[in-house]
């Protein structure tokens, strides 16, 4: 495999469809919000993306069968909107600089072969939280922007990078005559962020109208709540151990002058 490429599993018909993508990043964001999306729409698989800017391993499933790393799009129809979605996730993101802007294209071009004319990203945004994740925007058009903070997001601050395939397909999206809107959610970003991903859905269902039931993410979000209190209880600990050895330290550092 020498570049990447996009095998169809079967061919579809879609009226007027948005694209969502989320794929790994800060706080799994992207991922875990549109595999919620997917679970809960039943949206059906209907290609799979490879390419050698993947990492270099495959993955073993239970029966000890093998597969190379992938990104998937779904696809659901839309009976009470005007547009269907398509959606894409994946394994990984691209792991070399070039591979960023080979998939993002791919990406594009395949959205641009279904008559996408709007495609929403999702990823983190790396900030502490003081209570319910906010919610950053940034897109291609002033109007697009504006939907997205009347539906409760923020505006991206000046200068701020986009880091990865979120950002990119923003930036590529103009030389295909595709929209984009970017939406990032407030994470710490070095655990799974269930509450991240509620933010930014809360704003699509705003934005776009459909109705998926998010209760499903609550548990997942007090998990996570659990599981950074006991982190930050070791950390204290290790603090405090940390400081009792420098305390000892000095004790012997004084006893010899």
């Amino acid at each position: 495999m020498k570049a990447t490429f996009i095998k169809e599993l079967v061919k579809i018909e879609l009226n007027n469809p948005i694209l969502i993508e989320g794929l790994p990043g800060l706080g799994l964001v992207g991922k875990i919000a549109t595999r919620y999306l997917i679970k809960q729409l039943k949206a059906e698989r209907f290609a799979y993306l490879y390419s050698p800017h993947f990492p270099y391993f495959v993955l073993v499933n239970k029966k000890g069968s093998v597969r190379l790393l992938r990104g998937t799009f779904y696809f659901w129809k839309n009976k009470n909107g005007e547009n269907d979605l398509m959606f894409f996730t994946g394994d990984s993101q691209a792991q070399t600089i070039e591979g960023q802007y080979e998939i993002s294209d791919c990406i594009l071009n395949f959205a641009k072969h279904h008559n996408v004319k709007l495609i929403v990203t999702i990823g983190g945004y790396r900030m502490e939280a003081k209570d319910k994740p906010k919610v950053v925007a940034a897109a291609t058009n002033s109007e697009l922007l504006n939907r997205a903070l009347q539906s409760k997001a923020v505006i991206s601050p000046m200068g701020s990078p986009i880091v990865g395939t979120a950002g990119l397909i923003l930036g590529l999206a103009h030389f295909k005559s595709i929209d984009a809107l970017c939406l990032l959610g407030e994470t710490r970003g070095y655990l799974p962020d269930p509450g991240a991903a509620k933010s930014v859905l809360e704003v699509l269902q705003v934005m776009f109208g459909f109705n998926v039931d998010l209760a499903g993410l609550d548990e997942e979000i007090a998990k996570a709540e659990k599981m950074v209190k006991r982190l930050q209880k070791i950390e204290k600990k290790r603090a405090l151990q940390a400081e009792e050895i420098r305390k000892e330290e000095d004790k012997k550092i004084t006893y010899i002058s």
